[in-house]
């Protein structure tokens, strides 16, 4: 099993100026992952962006607009190897937007043929169409590690479906469940995911290319030509319209994140307090030094929960930037786009890197089911203090059945016992049960509901989930 405190990349950096935390070489591996770093590494956008204008030109020579033999210098000569990179930041800083530099580099090395790069396009179509492909890319990550957390949190459930335990409401014991039936309400919150994130791609996967102010009005009569060709040669669909300043598709990728990372910050709470001494239920994969602390030898902190709460609670803050980047001035905004920037690089970050602590976690999670069971009982019985009433009421009525509990119950906290101990000096309800069935009837093991039978729907359903 890989540990997240040993995920490396595969180059060494002795000595690191990062103030980002997910550049860090202290923090990176905790809150992201390599293979994601890498697709939202300034590398990756540059070599994205140089790929749409590749292909850009490929569609223009299919349709007769730039000369093949043009397209086909661009495409041998437009490399990322060959940019200046220090120059590129110092324009871009200048420009405020890497894509003017970047074409003057591509312009350049591709000598003649370098004049037809970037014909009919705008700054906005390059860089959104690049982050489309990076958000593909990205997408594709998610969903590999959102099938790989769905057969792990089968296997729980599965293994744990009559495994008996105190199921909670407000804090306090409420009814039995099982530990299995709690896997099972987390592994169906994750088949919805991964569903969401299916629909979503038709609809964010979609080529960005409109010129200046989105008619396309450079390219005459042959834009939705050109449109049509540059979206098949990058694999991408076609949009209805321009989409320069509506922003929805970028938003709601960011928000599934959000759900995604919500329903991992869920299962991290319910991880950490159920590790910790009072309920002694669950405890995450022991690894030598990890969750140690410097001054108390006897610790074992669920570090991984903490993590996915926290890259829960941040991706949550970009999701709203998200929608209020939506609201954008006319055909192409003033500033908005720029909180995109921010917002969906490192939300797929963050969320790569809570997947992967969650993957850790519930992979080697240890189960404690003695200790379920001792907390079930903590209670004296009283936490089925309802399936008592249940079995009362057919004899005397509901009513008279819930106050008879109820005093029942009183008298166990007033003085000591157990449910079944004070049940049985009651004449009412000798008169029905005998000790025996008492006693069943007072076991939280035996009223699970159909805590058992939700287990087996919920891995059926999974299994129906595509793959």
């Amino acid at each position: 099993m890989n540990t997240p405190h040993t995920a490396s990349d595969s180059s060494h950096v002795q000595h690191s100026g990062a103030s980002s935390l997910l550049d860090s070489v202290l923090y990176r591996n905790a809150f992201g992952t390599p293979g994601m770093r890498q697709v939202f590494s300034d590398h990756a956008l540059l070599q994205r962006c140089i790929e749409v204008e590749v292909a850009l030109a490929s569609a223009q020579a299919r349709c007769g607009i730039v000369p093949t033999e043009a397209a086909q210098a661009i495409a041998q000569h437009a490399r990322f190897d060959r940019l200046d990179l220090s120059k590129l930041g110092q324009e871009t800083h200048l420009v405020g937007y890497p894509v003017l530099p970047l074409v003057h580099q591509l312009t350049e090395m591709c000598g003649p043929a370098g004049r037809f790069i970037h014909w009919g396009a705008t700054t906005q179509d390059i860089l959104d169409t690049a982050k489309v492909l990076q958000i593909r890319q990205a997408l594709g990550l998610v969903r590999q590690d959102l099938m790989s957390l769905r057969q792990i949190l089968t296997d729980l459930a599965r293994k744990h479906r009559d495994t008996p335990m105190a199921g909670r409401t407000h804090l306090q014991q409420a009814l039995p469940i099982t530990f299995g039936y709690k896997a099972a309400i987390w592994l169906a919150m994750f088949d919805r995911h991964q569903e969401r994130l299916d629909q979503l791609r038709p609809r964010v996967e979609v080529v960005s290319f409109g010129g200046a102010a989105g008619t396309l009005a450079s390219l005459g009569e042959q834009g939705l030509v050109v449109q049509r060709a540059l979206a098949e040669t990058l694999g991408l669909a076609v949009p209805a319209t321009t989409w320069h300043a509506a922003r929805d598709a970028m938003a709601e990728t960011v928000n599934l994140l959000a759900l995604i990372t919500g329903s991992l910050g869920k299962i991290a709470m319910d991880v950490m307090i159920m590790s910790s001494s009072e309920f002694g239920e669950l405890c995450e994969p022991f690894v030598a030094g990890r969750g140690a602390s410097s001054t108390m030898p006897q610790k074992r902190n669920p570090i991984s929960s903490e993590l996915i709460s926290v890259a829960a609670k941040t991706v949550r803050q970009h999701a709203g930037l998200m929608i209020d980047a939506m609201v954008q001035d006319f055909e192409r905004a003033t500033g908005p786009w720029y909180a995109e920037w921010i917002a969906l690089p490192e939300s797929f970050q963050y969320t790569a890197g809570a997947l992967h602590q969650a993957i850790f976690v519930l992979g080697g999670l240890i189960v404690n089911s003695e200790r379920m069971r001792q907390n079930l009982d903590v209670s004296r019985g009283l936490i089925v203090a309802e399936a008592v009433m249940m079995k009362l009421a057919p004899a005397m009525g509901r009513q008279q059945a819930h106050d008879l509990v109820y005093e029942a119950c009183h008298t166990v906290h007033q003085q000591g016992g157990s449910l079944s101990q004070v049940l049985a000096t009651i004449p009412a309800v000798t008169a029905l049960f005998d000790l025996a069935a008492i006693e069943q009837m007072t076991d939280p093991a035996n009223y699970l509901g159909m805590a058992p039978q939700m287990v087996d729907e919920a891995i059926a359903r999974s299994a129906q989930t595509p793959s």
